[in-house]
């Protein structure tokens, strides 16, 4: 379900606030974040931003093409390993 048209993005406010200094100096760093909910904004455009996973920081790039989405989107939590090769059990 998407969120109303009345309402405005969900970006948190802390982030929102380093990306709007950034870019007030026009400065590039890699912004740290744990907030995986927040919809990426036009002002997010060129930046990276380390987003958590649940073990470490991902930077992303941000392009265009990504505004509207999740940052969450664009950090999996969950890395697949593949299956086992000699797995006797899954035979029967």
């Amino acid at each position: 379900m998407t969120r109303s048209l009345t309402k405005n993005p969900f970006v948190a406010n802390r982030l929102l606030r380093k990306i709007n200094n950034l870019n007030t100096k026009s400065e590039k760093e890699i912004i740290i974040t744990w907030s995986r909910t927040s919809t990426i904004i036009p002002a997010m455009i060129g930046h990276t931003i380390a987003i958590h996973n649940g073990k470490e920081h991902l930077p992303i790039y941000v392009t265009d093409r990504m505004v509207g989405h999740k940052l969450g989107e664009f950090s999996p939590t969950l890395n697949f390993r593949g299956h086992a090769k000699n797995d006797n059990r899954s035979r029967r």
